[in-house]
């Protein structure tokens, strides 16, 4: 989509000397935030895909002249990570540019892209947690959101990455979602080492989730026992606050599960600019590819806190 052309006339007061300070443009941005949701990779495909082969069930007994059983391998789900563009722009016109009395506010053009740049990663990386539950806009490999509690085994059977029922961010439901991932089985019913990881939360459970991990006894009880959470440093990896997580009382908590959160740069962010020759209007832009999903649904249990 076509967007205007900044010229003398969209800030008349910048033509002219005595201006103080120019506002609006910059702000203090958050530290990339992204990275702490998934693993990330490159890529330099259209795209790329992840293909579920199921694991070999138990031992079978064997009688003594008797044919021993021999367990098979199916394919199942495709993940296919698609990456997609995003572009940025802007245009100046040749007189603005030459009229302009101030640099700094062209110099702040080239840092307000690169803000939004920024800003538009965040956003899209947030897609598949703060969609998890409903799956309105994103759906795994297996057909169901992220957090669900019938993702369907392709052997046969569902299992399930989400607290029933719900819960808030509490002690007790932490401690329940810890004993769900600890019982974690893979495909055919074995039980796997998945353990968790890290605590994700939006600002509004910050200092709760803070309260009830870092104290030394119990929180918010006269309870003289020990915080175990603490004790066993149950989330190795530790707290981590999304400002761009939607909803106020989800939370999740990643897993060292293999093969599951991915984000991949197919082209980071770069910056360029141009003039066009007919008007003389100085073009600049900032294009990435990237994609972002799931593709084994154990790498993070969550809880839609009611």
């Amino acid at each position: 989509m076509a967007g205007g052309v900044i010229v003398t006339g969209s800030h008349p007061k910048l033509l002219w000397p005595g201006v103080k300070a120019v506002w609006g443009q910059m702000y203090t941005q958050h530290p990339d935030e992204f990275p702490d949701l998934y693993d990330i990779d490159t890529s330099d495909q259209a795209w790329e895909e992840d293909v579920q082969v199921t694991p070999f069930g138990l031992a079978q007994f064997k009688g003594e002249n008797a044919t021993g059983y021999y367990d098979t391998e199916t394919q199942g789900p495709v993940t296919r990570y698609t990456h997609f563009a995003y572009f940025l722009g802007y245009k100046v016109s040749y007189e603005e540019l030459s009229d302009n009395k101030y640099e700094v506010v062209s110099q702040r053009r080239a840092k307000s892209n690169a803000f939004s740049m920024i800003q538009t990663t965040e956003n899209i990386s947030v897609v598949p947690y703060n969609d998890a539950f409903a799956g309105a806009f994103y759906l795994g490999g297996d057909g169901v959101s992220l957090v669900n509690t019938g993702h369907p085994n392709t052997s046969g059977g569902t299992y399930s990455n989400r607290l029933t029922p719900d819960a808030d961010l509490l002690e007790s439901s932490l401690e329940d979602i810890t004993i769900q991932i600890m019982g974690t089985q893979n495909d055919r019913g074995l039980l796997v080492n998945i353990m968790p990881l890290s605590l994700h939360l939006p600002r509004q459970q910050w200092y709760n989730g803070h309260r009830i991990l870092k104290s030394v006894l119990q929180s918010g009880t006269a309870n003289n026992d020990i915080n175990v959470l603490k004790a066993v440093n149950a989330f190795p990896k530790g707290i981590k606050m999304n400002h761009y997580f939607t909803a106020s009382n989800a939370w999740f908590v990643r897993t060292n599960c293999p093969e599951g959160m991915k984000f991949y740069w197919r082209e980071r962010p770069s910056f360029a600019q141009d003039n066009d020759f007919d008007t003389m209007n100085l073009k600049a832009r900032s294009y990435m590819r990237l994609s972002v999903g799931n593709t084994d649904p154990r790498a993070v249990f969550g809880s839609n806190g009611p």
